[in-house]
């Protein structure tokens, strides 16, 4: 079971985030509406995806992929929106998110990149054990 911290700005894509995940996955979802409150999630809990929005007030999903690297180099963020164009999705590529969605998305659509993320995680979780595991011998 994973946890994924979901960010948007609009409650109902929020829950609708929340709903398709929990319904469909074991992977528990904390959702937030304020952006600004993420810096201080972050500080207190380990989450094993991200998913944001990238238009918000207050802080953009751009300005929360730069915090949430910095505070976990190796965090997995999922973009996810509506204004979805192929030189923003290489930016936020470029600067770490893990894969980016267009709002509107299908379910399917959702639960396979939530899913390929959590793999991609643990594949990563794994690889570090392993490497610091032969650094020991």
């Amino acid at each position: 079971m994973g946890r994924i911290l979901a960010v948007d700005d609009e409650p109902d894509m929020l829950t609708l985030i929340k709903m398709i995940i929990e319904g469909y996955s074991n992977h528990q979802v904390i959702a937030t509406n304020n952006p600004v409150e993420v810096a201080e999630l972050l500080r207190k809990e380990r989450f094993d995806l991200i998913i944001t929005d990238l238009k918000m007030p207050g802080m953009d999903g751009m300005e929360l992929l730069a915090l949430a690297k910095q505070q976990d180099e190796d965090a997995i963020i999922l973009m996810i929106t509506a204004f979805g164009s192929m030189e923003t999705a290489d930016e936020a590529l470029a600067k770490g998110a893990f894969d980016y969605i267009s709002k509107p998305f299908r379910k399917e659509q959702l639960l396979l990149a939530v899913d390929k993320a959590m793999r991609w995680r643990e594949m990563a979780l794994q690889n570090k054990e392993l490497k610091k595991r032969l650094g020991e011998e």
